[in-house]
């Protein structure tokens, strides 16, 4: 089963937080990581199986985009089966606080 990795980044925090939730609903993956980038926009990173972070990624998109104000989304990613070096580097593995949500 390939294992990938989804971000979103969106201008604000509401819409970063409807755009997890959706994810988390709307597929079998877990956020690894939510934070603030250096321009000030938010992100969230998530990790499962490709088919479900391809759909969770199109959740959290349309959720994040719906949010009333200036909540659209930046960029989005998707990288499927990252390389052992990008887990060593970034922060996108799972951690001992996101293995138990893994399913």
């Amino acid at each position: 089963m390939p294992i990938a990795v989804g971000v979103i980044e969106t201008q604000t925090f509401p819409a970063i937080l409807a755009a997890a939730d959706a994810m988390v609903k709307a597929g079998r993956v877990t956020i690894v990581v939510q934070d603030r980038s250096e321009s000030g926009r938010q992100f969230v990173s998530v990790r499962g199986p490709l088919s479900e972070v391809k759909r969770a990624v199109e959740a959290g998109i349309t959720a994040a985009n719906a949010c009333p104000g200036f909540a659209e989304v930046t960029t989005h990613y998707i990288v499927p089966n990252p390389p052992e070096n990008l887990e060593a580097v970034l922060p996108i593995a799972f951690s001992e606080e996101s293995e138990p949500f893994w399913v």
